[in-house]
């Protein structure tokens, strides 16, 4: 009698688990798909079994107990195995299938993944994806993403990363604002426009450039110039410096895929284009996730429809 009720308690202790991930009872339905109510209740009925609290709750925060901790460190391999297990027999069907949760910045995935995702989602009806745009880094693992598509120089050790497609920093204005206040001729004249840019956490915005089509090597490090730029617009979107540059505020720099669409149809013009824009934006994109032993069917197709759609690059 006493081990059936520990086996009715299995899912009672996958929940907290999920519980101590998320870190409050909100977050944690949330993740599992259930209720508030119904999340609380499953923590109390382990309690009571347990006989012994295993989360101190106030009106601000949670956190375990230490039986509570004990209980999440000492099943949380098994859980992650039987994760892992289940992935692996659901991927024996001929075709992927389940909830993938992807989280993706903001103007990539808006301007780039989203019809890339909608022709993927045609090709395997038997998916289902959930797109998290933001340009905050999330922890994959905690809070639950299959994968991240992420602009960066260099991927986490701890995790798998698929190199998608190379991207590059451009610098744009308009015809009409390069007519009115001039067209610069060297990263020096950039001082004297008006530089729509990415907010660092440096005081003092500066660009950095080298020359296209240089030697190579180290002469062509040396000849890196950085200027300061000042400038009445920053955001740290490279959407909402496009549509700056676009009313001919002034000279925006960002990354290729943002400024692919107004460079072909002209309503954007590359400004400086023997200089190369380097340092201010990552030069890869990438698709990661969590370390693990098996990917699951969907991910791998998924990666694989992202890499041949991104291919061709955004020149």
């Amino acid at each position: 009698m006493e081990e059936q009720k520990i086996n009715a308690l299995w899912t009672h202790l996958h929940w907290l688990s999920v519980l101590a991930q998320q870190g409050s009872y909100t977050a944690a339905a949330a993740r599992l798909g259930v209720s508030k109510a119904a999340m609380s209740q499953r923590i109390a009925e382990l309690e009571r079994a347990a006989k012994v609290t295993l989360v101190q709750r106030t009106t601000r925060s949670l956190r375990l107990t230490e039986a509570g901790q004990k209980l999440v460190d000492e099943t949380r391999t098994a859980f992650e195995q039987i994760a892992q297990s289940f992935a692996q027999v659901r991927d024996l069907a001929e075709q992927p299938s389940g909830l993938l949760r992807v989280t993706a910045p903001v103007a990539l995935a808006r301007q780039q993944l989203v019809p890339l995702i909608a022709a993927f989602l045609q090709d395997f009806p038997d998916v289902r994806i959930e797109l998290d745009l933001s340009d905050r880094l999330s922890a994959l693992a905690t809070e639950g993403y299959d994968l991240a598509i992420r602009h960066t120089a260099r991927p986490p050790d701890t995790h798998v990363a698929w190199v998608l497609c190379p991207t590059q920093s451009v610098l744009v204005a308009t015809r009409a604002y390069l007519r009115q206040h001039g067209e610069p001729q060297s990263p020096a004249e950039l001082q004297a426009h008006n530089c729509l840019h990415y907010p660092r956490s440096q005081d003092t915005p500066a660009w950095t450039f080298e020359p296209r089509g240089g030697v190579g090597g180290a002469s062509e490090i040396r000849e890196r110039v950085t200027v300061p730029v000042t400038g009445n617009f920053a955001a740290n979107n490279s959407e909402a410096l496009r549509e700056a540059a676009l009313t001919g505020a002034g000279i925006a720099l960002m990354p290729d895929f943002s400024a692919q669409a107004e460079l072909r149809q002209g309503h954007l013009v590359r400004v400086l284009p023997d200089w190369q824009p380097v340092g201010a934006f990552a030069e890869t994109i990438y698709a990661i996730r969590p370390y693990a032993p098996h990917v699951p069917r969907a991910v791998a197709a998924l990666v694989a429809h992202l890499k041949k759609g991104l291919a061709p690059g955004f020149a």
